[in-house]
């Protein structure tokens, strides 16, 4: 027995020099910049664009893994990643079967423009494939390549007007590549600080979603209507409750527009064959309020007592709600109302995929302010970064026509005179 025992632990120990040895000329192979430049020239051609690796390595404790360092994209603008390690599922792996288990992105780089283009030209690769499969071919994805487990440590994006956002994010899928659960967090940035919680209901596609950010709380829950057939569009429902947000811990501009508590409930929507078109295709629906708001870059009451073009200031609010409308990055602004002790407001303002400003606002300051509570209508112009307000052309004339007669208080009534004729004019010609 004890001989028995004795040559099975001798064969066990060849068994693992043999492991050993071969896991230490693979690494020496794979090491190699003969190897290295194998890679290279593989992911160009996938890809189709220059790629450059500093150095690759197989891991095979604690688990088999393989890792690209110093890995380079050359996209205009570029895109980097310190490391990118992929692990296959070592149960499969035993029995010759290769299955994703783990991708690990570490110190990413992501340039918008740059991930635009990279995903632009794999689909100019893909095309022809797809005109002799047939359209199915398009959202097929073998199961095998889509990892059940994403970790992102410290990845960087830089969006469109080159704002950075860093985070980290885990995310747990299924086979079919649908999130289980996914956890993020913004380290810098927009919304630094904030978390997020995303958790698959049951085995249906039910999600609930849990932010925290700005000393407030979104939470809700999200629908997903699977497409009918490969190709077909699929669609995404939502409801979102935002209870005591601070608006400023929202904004991308280092000089935010708004500040304030805000509350609000939000229904969302989407239709669309495309994930890469989800963006455009979404529309939201808001009722809105913020509490204590100050809106920064205009002064209303500056704007109503000047009778011109106002830049810059402040306006200091008691309540400010309305309903938001966006269509993918468009925004409208319907039925707003404003008020404070000195001052209010009420109007519609839209906001162009731009970032372009434009509506009108009528603005009512109290008494002993004007003379008398008299509404002045106000163009809204500009953008979101440098919003302005000035008189409407009929208003402006009106305002002079006011000051002629009867300075000061014959101001802002004539405004709003010239303003009524002006609608008055368009309703009965119908332009």
């Amino acid at each position: 027995m004890n001989r028995i025992l004795k040559w099975a632990l001798l064969a066990l120990l060849l068994v693992l020099l043999l492991a050993a040895a071969g896991a230490l000329a693979l690494q020496r192979w794979v090491g190699s910049e003969d190897f290295k430049a194998r890679v290279e020239q593989e992911a160009s051609t996938t890809l189709g664009v220059a790629v450059k690796l500093a150095r690759l390595e197989v891991a095979v404790w604690p688990l088999p893994a393989v890792a690209l360092e110093g890995l380079e994209i050359q996209t205009r603008p570029v895109m980097t990643l310190e490391r990118l390690e992929v692990r296959p599922a070592w149960r499969k792996l035993i029995w010759g079967q290769l299955e994703l288990a783990t991708v690990l992105v570490r110190g990413a780089l992501l340039p918008q423009a740059g991930v635009d283009g990279l995903v632009f030209l794999i689909q100019k690769k893909k095309l022809p494939a797809q005109a002799e499969q047939g359209p199915e071919a398009e959202n097929n994805m073998d199961a095998t390549y889509i990892p059940r487990h994403i970790v992102l440590d410290k990845v960087t994006w830089v969006g469109a007007k080159g704002e950075p956002l860093t985070l980290d994010a885990d995310a747990q899928l299924n086979p079919q590549g649908l999130p289980e659960a996914v956890s993020i967090k913004i380290l810098k940035g927009q919304g630094q600080g904030a978390t997020a919680e995303l958790k698959r209901q049951g085995q249906g596609h039910d999600w609930t979603l849990a932010v925290k950010v700005g000393g407030g709380t979104v939470q809700g829950t999200l629908q997903l209507q699977p497409a009918p057939r490969a190709g077909a569009e699929f669609a995404l429902k939502g409801q979102l409750q935002t209870r005591a947000v601070e608006v400023a811990a929202l904004a991308s501009a280092p000089e935010p527009v708004l500040s304030g508590q805000l509350d609000a409930d939000t229904t969302l929507s989407a239709r669309t064959a495309r994930m890469g078109a989800l963006l455009d295709a979404l529309q939201t629906q808001s009722k809105f309020t913020v509490r204590h708001a100050v809106v920064h870059g205009i002064d209303l009451a500056k704007a109503v007592r000047t009778v011109g073009l106002s830049r810059g200031g402040e306006t200091s609010l008691d309540m400010l709600a309305g309903q938001v409308h966006t269509q993918g990055r468009a925004l409208q602004l319907n039925n707003l109302v404003a008020s404070s002790g000195v001052l209010s407001a009420r109007g519609d303002v839209t906001v162009s995929p731009s970032r372009a400003l434009g509506g009108r606002v009528t603005v009512d300051l109290a008494q002993a302010v004007l003379g008398q509570a008299v509404g002045v209508p106000l163009a809204v112009g500009g953008t979101l970064d440098a919003p302005e307000v000035s008189l409407t052309r009929a208003a402006l004339l009106g305002a002079a026509v006011g000051t002629i007669l009867m300075p000061g208080v014959g101001t802002g009534a004539g405004a709003t005179l010239g303003d009524k004729m002006e609608q008055g004019l368009k309703g009965l010609f119908g332009k």
